[in-house]
């Protein structure tokens, strides 16, 4: 399918790896140009010289903590305008909430509230403009299914999305849209990460705990970045136009609700 983004600005935060990574490679797939970021430089300039070999597409990958202003207006200075953003950054750790204290819950806010506004806040005017505008969220199962120990984080993305849904609608005149993929068990880093805290807090082995979340979920296994990169990319295509200010879950059916 061409999605008819071709010549495109798109920025893809937090893609380094995972699910980001996965969003921007099926985005210089379909043509567009991409900013890339991470906090890693070694591992941002591999994943922009393999993204690159592999789709053609111009990728620049620019270093930097979202969390903060500085990161992001390095972010935003990389290009002259932004077509598509996909808000993306790491979780807190998955903790008891009786030990988060008020330091770690505005860091929390921060990374996963603040951050992904504001960029919008940059770049919403130009794309009502240009008469033309994706954003993605990408936020987390949790926002509908909250999980414990994911407290800060569920409130957090759940926070992003209510903040955002008036704005989606007051912009879906001008062909911009807002939008949130919630992505439940996938195979990553983040989930290998809350598997062995898992597994060092019960004293069980980790692929016995990876194997009872398998079971749990109705497609019984986890989900592909490849999977979630071509929603996403859907969502930043010219065909996405009337989808605006939803949350789509993406998670093999554990959600149980008909909504």
């Amino acid at each position: 399918m061409d999605l008819k983004i071709a010549g495109r600005t798109a920025i893809v935060c937090a893609s380094s790896r995972g699910l980001g990574r996965a969003c921007a490679l099926e985005l210089a797939r379909a043509g567009a140009r991409i900013v890339i970021n991470g906090r890693n430089p070694e591992r941002l300039a591999a994943t922009a010289d393999a993204i690159r070999t592999e789709t053609g597409a111009e990728i620049l990958p620019v270093v930097a903590d979202l969390s903060t202003e500085a990161g992001r207006a390095a972010l935003l200075a990389t290009v002259p305008h932004v077509d598509i953003l996909v808000n993306n950054n790491g979780g807190p750790p998955s903790v008891d909430f009786r030990t988060i204290d008020r330091t770690a819950m505005l860091a929390g806010l921060e990374a996963n509230m603040i951050a992904p506004a504001m960029l919008i806040h940059a770049v919403i005017d130009g794309m009502v403009e240009r008469r033309f505008g994706r954003i993605v969220d990408i936020t987390s199962g949790s926002v509908k299914m909250p999980l414990a120990g994911l407290d800060l984080s569920s409130g957090a993305r759940a926070g992003l999305t209510g903040f955002l849904a008036g704005i989606a609608r007051s912009v879906a005149h001008a062909n911009v849209t807002i939008n949130h993929l919630l992505p439940g068990s996938f195979d990553t880093d983040r989930i290998a990460s809350l598997v062995a805290g898992q597994a060092a807090r019960s004293g069980r082995p980790a692929a016995d705990i990876l194997a009872e979340r398998e079971r749990g979920i109705p497609a019984r296994r986890l989900g592909t970045p490849e999977e979630f990169g071509a929603a996403c990319a859907f969502l930043c295509s010219d065909m996405a136009g009337y989808i605006t200010g939803q949350s789509l879950l993406i998670d093999g059916g554990i959600f149980p609700g008909i909504m």
